[in-house]
């Protein structure tokens, strides 16, 4: 019954071109899939045993774009990026990395076609120094002729690891093992960075400073792939977002209109 009164406008038919495999839709559709992706998540089913974590997740990153993705505890964010990362391949789907299908890649073959992590809790090396666990990131990388100047952005992005360079990272607060975390990841000079609950446990004065830095590593040309359970602060800073709920896309569009979605506010943003 519905189909009928809106069958006849062009829009309506338009609106699935976000999945479609037609170019000239994807184009016309700020959703369009091949419209600069640099990442394509289609239609991917993850398990964990018998557990169906992600139920059919479709999700794209352009070239240029933070994209967020926000939801409660238990949604699926996380196993999203790890079925990316290869960490948990999917059953079904397909992911592609410029271009490419990576869907079965080992983790280490995807690190080194240019997707690099920042995982949630960390995960440093404790007895390391900063500098030690900075250079670990750069473990796959085969021309290292720039490590110097690697070296010095993430300094010059994260000024108190250059001051604590010699540090245990295991001594640091918890700001400051976060910004080793983020700038590992960026010493492996990915083409597209994924940041797993970058604020998770910090104080709200290095809560501002780290997404004040996810926008100026953006600024300097990285994409990134955004899971956070801070919505408010996620969708500030991000271009478009989805919204995921128990293993699927609930809503996805722009930033600031998700901001502004009535439902979004009440169940992710704290507002009546």
């Amino acid at each position: 019954m519905s189909e009928s009164p809106h069958e006849p406008a062009p829009q309506p038919e338009q609106a699935p071109a976000q999945s479609a495999p037609e170019p000239a839709q994807a184009q016309e559709s700020p959703g369009g899939r091949r419209n600069g992706a640099i990442l394509e998540v289609e239609d991917v089913h993850t398990y964990y045993g018998a557990i169906h974590a992600l139920k059919g997740i479709t999700l794209d990153v352009r070239e240029g774009e933070i994209v967020t993705l926000i939801g409660a505890n238990g949604a699926g964010k996380s196993t999203t990026l790890r079925s990316i990362n290869g960490l948990n391949h999917p059953r079904m789907g397909t992911i592609r990395f410029q271009g490419r299908d990576i869907t079965n890649d080992a983790p280490h073959k995807i690190v080194a076609s240019g997707i690099s992590q920042s995982p949630e809790g960390r995960k440093l090396f404790p007895r390391m120094t900063v500098l030690e666990n900075l250079e670990m990131g750069t473990f796959q990388l085969k021309d290292r002729s720039t490590f110097k100047d690697d070296l010095e952005r993430v300094y010059a992005l994260f000024p108190r690891l250059a001051e604590r360079k010699t540090q245990n990272a295991g001594t640091l607060s918890g700001g400051e093992q976060q910004m080793v975390a983020m700038g590992r990841a960026l010493m492996a000079k990915p083409k597209l960075l994924m940041l797993d609950e970058p604020s998770m446990g910090l104080a709200p004065i290095f809560v501002e400073r780290i997404f004040e830095i996810v926008v100026e590593i953006n600024r300097q040309g990285t994409p990134i792939l955004l899971v956070e359970q801070n919505a408010l602060m996620a969708l500030d800073v991000a271009n478009r977002g989805y919204v995921m709920e128990t293993g699927h896309i609930a809503l996805t569009d722009e930033a600031n209109v998700l901001a502004k979605n009535e439902q979004v506010q009440k169940a992710y943003l704290g507002m009546d």
